[in-house]
């Protein structure tokens, strides 16, 4: 189950820092590569405990027997960025610009749940504040504020309107306004995800619920208006999310982003189709998942867009192989669309939908590679 005109660049001027692979050792400019992670069914061995202030490499291995993630958190628990759905046996690089000295966290989630397996991971040193150094960098954040800017005020405004539409009991019309609502949640939603409390409150499908944690947010509303039918309590819950949504747009606002975090984000965008919009698991109750696989693209190409003269200097052939497999999977899609929306989900035949994961398979490995060439 991620802005505004405060975005701005860490500059692209700094060095790629490569890293040590000595266990506890500091890793800095200079070194032999990644930071490599040894991610288990137990355990997650992280080659240094503590880097230099720039950008920095992760390359984590699934040495165990399921699925995992790896995340690196910041002061309160925010996530500085992840890298999802690392199947057992494969490898994944991360990418991510730390200007600024602390103590942050390392953490492997096998089978992508709870907390995670955490260390204390130090940063030292620092950089000064972003400049304009590289101006297509900066230019390609201002343009990615934009757009995340242009999503997060239409899902306010649509969010209060299906809040409504549950709250005065109108079925029909909060079934109309799901869809269409959820897709500007999807679009940003990794910025949304460095919120911690915030993105489960909103976006938790239940299957997922840790122990103890209410149901709340556009599922829990979901259920109700497929399944259940509207409960004594749903109208609170609407107003709740309209509450978590609001707080989201005004957080997002202060959030300070870099060129990496773009490019993470636009593969993030990808994992989430791969991890639930496929298996019909994030829709479960209203099998509305295609909308939310084509704004998760959407999101994706947005990103990939505001970087787009960057990667087109450094690496046109990148560029190139990432747009044919854009126009693979939007090509699917486009086959799927039904009137202004799409088929339902439980409608496709798993033929279709092992086309589709295919596609996403084929798209996923370019975009892998963009983090990399955004921090030369």
């Amino acid at each position: 189950m991620t802005l505004r005109t405060k975005l701005f660049v860490f500059a692209g001027s700094a060095a790629l820092l490569t890293l040590t692979a000595c266990s506890g050792e500091k890793a800095s400019a200079g070194g032999g590569g990644p930071i490599t992670v040894a991610a288990s069914d137990t355990a997650c061995e992280v080659s240094a405990t503590s880097a230099n202030a720039g950008n920095l490499t992760f390359e984590v291995t699934n040495k165990g027997t399921k699925v995992t993630e790896f995340y690196l958190y910041g002061e309160g628990d925010r996530i500085m960025a992840e890298v999802e759905n690392i199947a057992p046996g494969l490898s994944r690089k991360l990418t991510v610009a730390v200007p600024a000295a602390g103590t942050y966290q390392t953490a492997c989630k096998p089978g992508m749940a709870g907390d995670g397996i955490r260390a204390p991971f130090t940063v030292t040193g620092g950089t000064a504040a972003p400049t304009d150094v590289d101006s297509q960098l900066a230019d390609a954040t201002k343009s990615y504020a934009s757009y995340v800017g242009t999503q997060s005020e239409a899902l306010k405004t649509e969010t209060q309107k299906f809040a409504d539409a549950v709250k005065s009991g109108n079925v029909a019309d909060a079934k109309a306004r799901y869809a269409t609502t959820r897709v500007y949640y999807e679009r940003i939603e990794p910025v949304a995800e460095k919120f911690g409390d915030l993105d489960p409150a909103i976006d938790a499908r239940e299957a997922d619920l840790e122990q103890g944690r209410q149901f709340t947010g556009f599922h829990r509303l979901e259920k109700d208006l497929w399944v259940t039918g509207l409960q004594p309590d749903s109208a609170q819950i609407a107003d709740k999310l309209v509450t978590d949504v609001n707080a989201l747009v005004t957080q997002s606002a202060t959030l300070r982003l870099n060129a990496p975090d773009l490019a993470n984000g636009a593969k993030e965008l990808l994992d989430e189709v791969a991890t639930g919009k496929i298996t019909g698991e994030e829709e479960t109750f209203s099998h509305t998942d295609l909308w939310d696989f084509q704004a998760n693209v959407d999101g994706s190409k947005a990103a990939v867009a505001a970087l787009r003269p960057v990667l087109q200097k450094r690496d046109p052939q990148l560029v190139s192989t990432v747009d044919n497999q854009f126009a693979n999977v939007q090509r699917l899609l486009d086959a799927s669309r039904n009137g202004d929306g799409f088929k339902y989900y439980n409608e496709l035949t798993q033929d279709q939908i092992k086309e589709f994961a295919s596609a996403v398979d084929a798209l996923g490995e370019p975009l892998s590679k963009v983090a990399e060439v955004v921090a030369r």
